[in-house]
């Protein structure tokens, strides 16, 4: 088993700890948190060990995972490479462009290996398509959630769109040629709502909608593609797959069949791909631990989170 230590037990920290503390591939050390009361709160109401110093707590483990502030996560991923720690760090994976591209070079380094935490990667209603989304042409995404004050330190691009953004990145073959967006504050300093249209070199067109300050929640994402169309319900966990193919010759009753404008037809068919429930921060935590004991390249790198970071930061320089 890998020992593990967490940093920062707010609300993700303290999913972290429960399930990493169940987790039959790893060790929960403890956890650091700088907020003495917080912390002391945590231990005594689940029983973890908390560690007043964070270099303590980061030699007793093998791999360090990072809940913290955005803005902390280069300094605590730094401390924890140099010791030779493998990272699993949340998104975004820092705060600046620098300061990931710094770490690439430290886990280069230093031989270790990192996730990061864009956990819409294992929701199972992704996993259940991802294989179906072959070369799409157009993709449009709705990520709306009612004002929470958590996460507004950062603009809603850094807190909700990065998780669309890295799934695209994930399922589009292709560098970014263009990207054009606008972003509105309403009620926190940095904005709120944000729309960005990113144009790929292949062709591709991807529409993306954030909104912290929605009356509900949505995330949804839809894929066009030569002969398909995908919808993912990341939210409700379901999927839709529309696929069309050539019409036989003799169609049956309940076949649907169109026609285009050069005669061509094209029956409709519907796909249901099974989705196998999980717990996706458990997995994507699980799978970190695999590739670690496996040598193998984690799901979501540490290159990865760059790139989503990189775009992140474009469309809001663009606004």
């Amino acid at each position: 088993m890998l020992k593990v230590g967490v940093l920062g037990a707010g609300h993700l920290g303290k999913i972290h700890l429960r399930l990493l503390n169940e987790s039959e591939k790893y060790e929960l050390i403890g956890f650091y948190d700088p907020d003495e009361i917080n912390a002391k709160k945590v231990a005594d109401e689940f029983g973890y060990t908390h560690y007043a110093n964070i270099n303590t707590l980061m030699d007793a483990v093998d791999v360090v995972d990072i809940v913290t502030p955005t803005l902390s996560h280069y300094d605590c991923a730094q401390k924890a490479i140099e010791k030779g720690k493998h990272i699993f760090i949340e998104k975004p994976i820092t705060n600046t462009l620098e300061e990931a591209e710094a770490l690439l070079e430290l886990i280069k380094k230093h031989k270790v290996k990192g996730q990061v935490g864009h956990v819409e990667r294992f929701n199972p209603a992704f996993l259940a398509v991802k294989d179906n989304i072959d070369t799409p042409m157009f993709i449009e995404t709705h990520r709306l959630a009612e004002f929470n004050p958590r996460g507004t330190d950062v603009p809603v691009v850094l807190d909700l769109m990065i998780h669309d953004i890295d799934a695209i990145l994930s399922v589009v073959d292709s560098e970014v040629k263009q990207i054009n967006a606008s972003g509105v504050s309403v009620i926190s300093k940095s904005p709120d709502i944000a729309n960005a249209r990113i144009e790929f070199e292949n062709g591709c067109v991807a529409n993306l909608t954030s909104s912290r300050i929605s009356l509900k929640n949505m995330r949804k994402s839809r894929f066009f593609q030569r002969d398909a169309y995908i919808s993912v319900d990341f939210l409700e966990k379901k999927v839709e797959v529309v696929k069309m193919k050539d019409a036989p010759e003799q169609p049956g009753d309940f076949d649907m069949i169109l026609q285009n404008a050069e005669g061509e037809k094209k029956q409709i068919y519907f796909e249901n791909p099974e989705i196998e429930a999980n717990n996706a921060i458990m997995d994507e935590l699980e799978t970190f631990a695999d590739a670690i004991n496996n040598d193998t390249v984690p799901v979501v790198t540490l290159e990865q989170g760059t790139k989503a970071l990189r775009v992140a930061l474009q469309i809001i320089g663009s606004f």
